[in-house]
């Protein structure tokens, strides 16, 4: 999505004023690039689909770049369009690829979640450089290109404080999911937070307040000074910043989906501004998108956005809470040995993955695993729950990518009846997820939020590390109940040793 924008951000100015003729192909250009957009974002729904799904809209993201490009190309000879700088166009190019492809390629599945909060930030970041360009160029928007002024007024300045939020936020999610932040800091910014939410409210009143200064002089056609838009951009910046700074762990990938929505809706407010349709559409498309994921994901946790915003868990010290036997009861470990003859004489096997599966990149031997028991006669299914892993449909993509048939993945409604039907369940690296504090603990941080039925099964094997807990930094009791045993190790090593012991069974 967030490429959606840097392809549209090409677009400045042109579509509004582009001649007959090659300005209607540019127009139908972008048409047919937005239903690209549209058909590859439907093809995104599965991991089948997925990938064709990419290049599709990747097409229609070049024919908009093109589109772009013909429509500035047509306007160079209009009265009072400043001289393109074509070098500089293809300069801008270059780098963006250059910064953009290397990523994609080498960053593994694992961090995906930071490079998306990453590109997100560059697409807000580069929506606010556009407002304070069109406020220099055009006098402090005294001297705005169309009519009427009200939309490019008002449209810039969203664009800016909305723009630079996003920005500076993203930059925060992709600095705490990369934990480049030192732990003891994390957590005093996580204690801050009622101090942060003040500070917001005052910051929000101070850009409002500037908004409508620049506003007001626009109108009168008295402009500002240059540095109105830099008080701006500053203030919202650091509402950005002390947005995220005291969200815990467990809400992130609900922050970056909205910060994501909130980019979308920046980038739409920037193309009001500057009669963009390109933009327009294409921030729409990023908004919807991305609000109707956070409302999903939200969903999934049993959370409100509010209570994600206003009152984060996780980021506490998961060691601490994750001690052994915090729960009250006693771990019980086991071995490879022992957990081959469990899962090879069981007639049902349920496989839960989450972040664990996904650190140790154990999907490849989870699935030779699988095709061991299945040729022994054991049913194999992979419960997914929606924010397994640090994004919707983590672990999906692992799972797809070692083969394992899509009709295998079961969502959370549909495998939670068949636990108490399973004979093994077992969990690589699954935490919150799978905590029934979550249905049983009313005083439990994630009381109410929506988990696998694991503690159901007749018998639970958890692949982990150590006891530290998930993201939301609390003891689950799972691992300790009767009918779990504990597996310690690396996630891929465990699972390859359990091949080794089903082979010689």
């Amino acid at each position: 999505m967030s490429a959606i924008l840097a392809s549209t951000v090409l677009a400045s100015e042109s579509t509004g004023q582009v001649s007959e003729g090659l300005g209607y192909g540019v127009t139908a250009l972008y048409i047919v690039s937005f239903s690209l957009f549209i058909y590859g974002l439907m093809g995104l729904t599965g991991p089948k689909t997925a990938v064709r799904g990419n290049w599709i809209a990747a097409t229609g993201m070049g024919i908009a770049i093109i589109a772009t490009l013909l429509s500035v190309y047509n306007n160079a000879g209009d009265a009072g369009v400043p001289t393109v700088n074509w070098v500089l166009i293809a300069i801008g190019l270059v780098v963006g690829v250059a910064l953009g492809i290397p990523p994609a390629l080498k960053t593994k599945m694992t961090a995906m979640p930071q490079l998306v909060a990453l590109f997100n930030g560059v697409g807000g970041g580069t929506v606010a450089l556009i407002a304070w360009a069109e406020y220099i160029e055009y006098d402090g928007f005294t001297q705005v290109p169309h009519e009427p002024n009200v939309a490019v007024i008002v449209g810039s300045l969203f664009a800016a404080i909305i723009g630079s939020i996003s920005f500076w936020g993203s930059l925060v999610a992709f600095a705490k999911l990369q934990e480049l932040l030192n732990k003891n800091l994390e957590k005093k910014l996580v204690a801050a937070a009622k101090l942060f939410q003040l500070a917001n409210v005052v910051l929000a009143i101070v850009a409002v307040a500037v908004a409508v200064v620049i506003g007001v002089k626009a109108s009168s056609t008295n402009a500002t000074g240059w540095y109105w838009i830099v008080i701006l951009l500053v203030v919202a910046g650091l509402m950005g910043l002390f947005v995220v700074f005291p969200i815990g762990g467990a809400d992130m990938p609900v922050v970056i989906s909205l910060l994501n929505a909130l980019t979308g809706l920046s980038a739409a407010a920037a193309g009001l501004a500057l009669n963009n349709q390109a933009m327009i559409v294409a921030g729409m498309i990023v908004g919807a998108s991305g609000s109707i994921l956070t409302m999903l994901m939200a969903k999934a946790m049993n959370r409100s956005i509010p209570a994600i915003i206003f009152g984060s868990f996780g980021g506490g010290d998961a060691a601490a809470a994750g001690a052994a036997g915090a729960a009250g009861g006693t771990v019980k470990a086991t071995s490879a040995a022992d957990a081959a003859i469990q899962m090879a004489y069981a007639n049902q096997v349920v496989v839960v993955p989450g972040y664990g599966l996904a650190v140790a990149q154990a999907q490849h031997t989870v699935k030779e695993m699988a095709d061991l028991l299945e040729d022994k006669g054991v049913e194999v299914k992979y419960a997914i729950h929606p924010v397994a892993g640090r994004m919707p449909g983590h672990m999906n993509v692992l799972l797809a990518e070692a083969d394992v048939p899509y009709d295998s993945m079961k969502e959370m409604d549909d495998i939670n009846g068949e636990f108490s039907r399973t004979d093994v369940t077992i969990v690589i690296g699954a935490n919150d997820v799978t905590n029934p504090a979550a249905r049983n603990d009313p005083s439990s941080p994630i009381h109410g939020m929506p988990i696998l039925n694991v503690d159901q099964s007749r018998s639970v094997i958890v692949l982990k590390r150590s006891m530290s807990s998930g993201y939301a930094g609390i003891d689950n009791p799972l691992f300790t109940a009767e009918q779990t045993s504990m597996l310690f190790g690396d996630a891929k090593k465990s699972v390859s040793e359990v091949i080794e012991e089903l082979k010689a069974l």
